[in-house]
């Protein structure tokens, strides 16, 4: 245990670069192809823009700059993943850190995330919900700074500002953080009166607003389609009266099944599971602020609107429940006991990516079974076979034309549809329709082919 004290720093670095080897490792070697939304996100990169039908452009802009780089190499999506877990394990270390003064515990708080599943298990999949990662755990360190300093730092009061933007350009439901963090704010400026309002907060506010007024400009040019995408996906325009009951306390259960290694892992951790609230505590209120509310936000807006929560949702909310427990019952941790936590810790940090790796290889007809490569192999040999001119664009559902555009050599873009879009596009490039192959075999104007249940409909120009 005194080595264990004495290189914390190190054996967190060792813990990351663990956490990323396995992580991008399992996923590459078990699956044929990327999953759902990191391809949506490759198709929607291959066609950049300020926002797209189902998400704000966060999400697209990451995965499209490795392309550049890398191309269609799945490892590096599954490596990207991973980069912006353990950023926000990095972030979650250090405000720990801040916390405690004590990097033994700062270290526990970050392997107690590994107890939720957020945090291993779903994260070879780069979607919305890992996108927001590390903004979340910086917005949280850097606001926490911003509290803690008498003298307030112009740097940070940027930082947040920017970190705060792009969250929000990751998904929308960042809102639940950063209105969680105004109200802690708020609660101390004007009802404690214990701190200062400070015009540098107003920069925060500038940055944040500056940096989304493309995003803003998009939304309005595009009848606001991805709010209307996020409203359709909590079912909130069919909900009846019964839903205002059953979404909140369907969500309440889920949360409770999530936190149940999480809370094993803790009563392996302490001598008992007795805490004392002192509301006198600025850390322990912030922690609760930063914890608690943006999740009871969010089932306060199950309750009135009667919407779903869908569990993935919640993938960022949970990232400093290490950091809080750790601060109730940190008077209750018990060295001698550091052992069997680190062997529930090692269990659980294994047992992840062995299940993972069992339900990719036994089980089939996955998304990530999709033959991907070979049908976008067999769809260029046709195209060279009867075309002269490059596949500039391909046009369809994100899944079956996002995995066209991303394995073709080409690397066409991207479209859901063509409307509105005709007079931009370069006459002399190749065009790919995939869809219903029934509806594709009539109105295809050239070489129509069917595969994996999918028609093709290709138009270029001939030989």
């Amino acid at each position: 245990m005194d080595v264990f004290r004495r290189n914390i720093s190190n054996i967190f670095v060792i813990f990351v670069l663990t956490h990323v080897i396995i992580w991008t490792l399992v996923p590459t070697l078990t699956n044929q192809n990327l999953p759902l939304d990191t391809i949506e996100a490759l198709a929607w990169g291959s066609n950049m823009d300020w926002g797209f039908n189902k998400h704000p452009p966060a999400s697209a802009f990451f995965p499209e700059l490795l392309y550049q780089v890398f191309g269609p190499q799945d490892w590096v999506y599954y490596l990207l993943s991973q980069i912006f877990v353990v950023f926000s394990f990095y972030y979650v270390f250090k405000f720990a850190n801040e916390i405690f003064k004590n990097l033994t515990l700062s270290l526990i708080s970050v392997f107690l995330l590994e107890a939720i599943f957020f945090y291993n298990f779903t994260t070879p999949e780069f979607n919305v919900n890992v996108c927001q990662l590390p903004f979340w755990s910086a917005v949280v360190y850097y606001s926490w700074k911003i509290y803690q300093n008498k003298n307030i730092e112009l740097k940070d009061c940027i930082l947040v500002g920017t970190f705060a933007a792009i969250g929000f350009l990751s998904k929308y439901i960042f809102v639940y953080l950063l209105i969680s963090i105004d109200l802690f704010f708020i609660y101390y400026i004007f009802f404690q009166k214990t701190i200062k309002f400070d015009f540098k907060y107003l920069i925060i506010f500038e940055v944040f607003i500056v940096l989304l007024v493309p995003h803003l400009i998009w939304l309005h040019n595009n009848e606001y389609v991805s709010i209307t995408y996020g409203l359709m996906r909590t079912g909130l325009e069919s909900s009846n009266f019964l839903d205002h009951i059953k979404y909140p306390t369907l969500f309440i259960l889920k949360q409770i099944g999530i936190l149940i290694p999480f809370i094993v892992l803790v009563l392996l951790l302490v001598k008992k599971f007795k805490f004392k609230i002192n509301f006198k505590d600025k850390k322990l209120v912030f922690l609760l602020f930063i914890n608690f509310l943006p999740i009871f936000l969010i089932l306060i807006t199950s309750i009135i609107t009667g919407s779903r929560i869908r569990t993935m949702w919640m993938t960022p909310f949970y990232l400093f429940f290490g950091v809080l427990f750790v601060y109730l019952f940190k008077s209750q941790i018990i060295i001698k006991k550091l052992n069997y936590f680190l062997y529930g810790f090692l269990f659980l940090f294994l047992l992840s990516p062995i299940l993972y790796s069992y339900i990719s290889v036994s089980q089939k007809n996955k998304r990530t079974d999709y033959p991907g490569k070979e049908i976008a192999t067999l769809v260029e040999r046709r195209w060279e076979k009867n075309f002269s001119n490059e596949i500039k664009y391909v046009v369809g559902d994100e899944w079956h034309a996002g995995n066209l555009s991303y394995h073709l050599s080409s690397r066409p873009v991207w479209f859901k549809s063509l409307k509105g879009f005709l007079d931009n596009l370069d006459p002399k490039g190749g065009v790919i329709y995939i869809g219903n192959p029934e509806v594709l075999k009539e109105v295809c104007p050239g070489d129509f082919g069917k595969m994996n249940k999918q028609g093709f409909c290709m138009i270029g120009s001939k030989k």
